[in-house]
Order: C-alpha cells, then sequence, then structure tokens
C-alpha cells in the first residue's frame, strides 16, 4: 500500500531522514519507533506532504506521491492525527468532526462514519457541543483521532496519539487504535511509547537519527535485546 525508498528530508543542510525504505502493508499496524529527534515525526510529514522530501520516493497504492500537496494527499486516501493534537480550539467537537470532512461530498457515508467515531469515542457525543479548546487532553487526542478518520482514510498516519496522557487513558487509546485497524483501516502508527505500540503492532522499524537501524515483527522486536536496553526500560 505504502513504500518509501531511499528517502531523504532535509531542514535546511541539516539532514532528518538519511535515505531511509519501509513499506506498509494493507490491513496492517506499523510503528516507527525512536527516541525524540530520531525522524519519526519528520517521515510522516513527508508522507502527508507538509514536508518535500531532498530525494527518494513515496509510492501510495502505485502512485508516487512525494512532492503532492497535501490536500491532494488526503483526497487518496492517507490522513493523519498530527504530534500535539492540533484540533481547532474555538470551534466545537461538531464543527471539529465536519472539518475532517472537508475534501467529501458523499453525505450519507460521511454521517456513517461521525457515528463510528462517536462510537468509537462515545465522550466526544457527551462534549459534541462544546469548544475543544476547553477540553482535558485526553478528550482533544480522541478528537484529533476522530477529526482524522472523518477523511475516510485507507492510510491514517498517527503521530504520538498517547503523548501527556494519563495510564488509563493511553490504555484506552490503544485499544481504539487496535478497533479502528480491525474495522479496516491500515495505520501507521509514530509512537515514543515504544512497548505499548509493539504491542499491537504488525511490524516495526526502529528509527535513529534518521537512519533505520532495525526493523521487523512487532512480536520479535519486543523480545530484541537491544531494544529492551534502549527503549523498553530493561
Amino acid at each position: 500500500m505504502l513504500k518509501i525508498e531511499n528517502l531523504e528530508v532535509a531542514y535546511g543542510n541539516i539532514k532528518a531522514i538519511k535515505g531511509i525504505s519501509l513499506e506498509v502493508n494493507q490491513g496492517e499496524i506499523v510503528t516507527l519507533i525512536g527516541s525524540n529527534g530520531a525522524g519519526k515525526s519528520t517521515t510522516l510529514r513527508a508522507i502527508s506532504g507538509i514536508l518535500k522530501p531532498r530525494s527518494g520516493s513515496i509510492t501510495f497504492n502505485g502512485e508516487r506521491i512525494d512532492g503532492v500537496e497535501g490536500h491532494e494527499i488526503v483526497a487518496k486516501g492517507i490522513c493523519q492525527s498530527p504530534e500535539g493534537r492540533r484540533i481547532f480550539p474555538k470551534m466545537t467537537v461538531d464543527e471539529n468532526l465536519d472539518l475532517g470532512a472537508f475534501l467529501r461530498n458523499d453525505k450519507n457515508e460521511i454521517a456513517n462514519d461521525r457515528q463510528r467515531v462517536l462510537e468509537l469515542f462515545p465522550r466526544l457525543q457527551e462534549r459534541i457541543d462544546q469548544k475543544a479548546g476547553t477540553m482535558s487532553g485526553g478528550e482533544q487526542q480522541m478528537l484529533a483521532v476522530g477529526r482524522a478518520l472523518m477523511g475516510s482514510p485507507k492510510l491514517l498516519l498517527l503521530d504520538e496519539p498517547s503523548m501527556g496522557l494519563a495510564p488509563v487513558l493511553v490504555e484506552m487509546i490503544f485499544e481504539t487504535i487496535e478497533k479502528i485497524n480491525k474495522q479496516g483501516t491500515t495505520i501507521l502508527l509514530v509512537e515514543q511509547n515504544a512497548l505499548a505500540a509493539l504491542n499491537v503492532a504488525d511490524r516495526a522499524y526502529v528509527l535513529e537519527s534518521g537512519s533505520i537501524k532495525m526493523s521487523g515483527k512487532a512480536k520479535d522486536l519486543i523480545s530484541n535485546d537491544e531494544v529492551t536496553k534502549a527503549y523498553l526500560g530493561g
């Protein structure tokens, strides 16, 4: 579904991504783990068209998308829940969800997706007319994911969905990620909580200083000594 080959992304003269290659197959949850500054979020921004790669290619369902504008990438079926949530604080929950579907005109399907989001996140139904900026961090994270789902993504990019959340909410977010995947959405997950990410993922890539240090089945990486020492507190 998604294929990245020899991708390089730079901020000025500083190379943030140094020739990485990775794949996400339909139906999978694939996670990128690594420390702060490893290049995880930069990779997602390149996929979603926010950053233009210096070189390499990004292919989605057989079509090159590197260099394509962000709104066109959303229209092709890639939606992102960004790091830091980036919800619209002065708009209501309802209005934020509507904005997630701004490129769509299939009213019946939009209504179905809205119902799906509210079933996944019942708290959003309770807060539907509330200004998003007045909600808790956990509720805002639910809204960020829900807004991305309103774009009807074939591939959902999740950037640090558990950041800053209480442990009970972290558990709930990861359970919901699994539910979304089981409902048919392929997911590329960037996450600092490596153990939680590896527990829900099918496969994983370990990023270090802009390069892929290792990759494999998530269950194999959980038991890898090097990964345990570096990322799992072993």
